[in-house]
């Protein structure tokens, strides 16, 4: 089972995700993306239920993008799991501490409120996760994100650092078998 983890203001039906849910489909690998909270225990609460709930949970597979590639971090650590990072976040609590307010959803333009309160709560998922069991992809065009930081805090994993880019991960669609046999060859 790959689930798939979104990042901040997205959902299950972003690019990504339905790049990769479409990948799967044809291959046959078991996969999941889910529409998570925006706020962060309830979306770690809801991650954690479907690793436990499936049959094996050696057999689960994370892949990670932005604010989603630092929850597959914590559970990744948490779960002894592989997982595949895409231009994540590393300190969120910095960052997202600049979103708070209302926001819309990139995907269905639904509404959300990001509260000092939702910020805060991502202290408790910092992890020492170096990276063991992890491939990182980032791009240095990456306009949300300082790639660089994610190098730094992950020397264990297997780095793909692209020239250009954006914070989306332009060219996804060209990496998807990369992406997918990594978690199935880390097993």
């Amino acid at each position: 089972m790959i689930i798939f983890i979104h990042g901040f203001g997205s959902d299950g039906f972003g690019s990504k995700a339905t790049l990769l849910r479409q990948y799967c489909a044809q291959h046959n690998i078991a996969f999941i993306a889910p529409s998570l909270s925006t706020i962060p225990d309830l979306a770690i609460s809801t991650l954690e239920e479907l690793i436990q709930q499936w049959q094996r949970v050696d057999d689960v597979k994370l892949i990670g993008s932005s604010l989603g590639g630092f929850y597959a971090m914590y559970l990744a650590d948490k779960y002894n799991l592989p997982v595949v990072l895409i231009n994540p976040s590393i300190a969120p609590v910095f960052t997202l501490g600049k979103k708070i307010g209302e926001g819309i959803n990139f995907h269905d333009f639904s509404g959300y409120e990001w509260t000092e309160k939702h910020v805060q709560s991502l202290e408790k998922y910092q992890c020492s996760f170096s990276g063991q069991r992890c491939l990182l992809l980032v791009q240095t065009g990456d306009d949300v994100l300082d790639y660089k930081l994610a190098v730094e805090k992950l020397p264990d994993a297997q780095h793909v650092i692209e020239r250009g880019g954006n914070h989306g991960f332009e060219g996804f669609e060209q990496i998807l078998s990369q992406v997918v046999s990594f978690q199935s060859d880390e097993k």
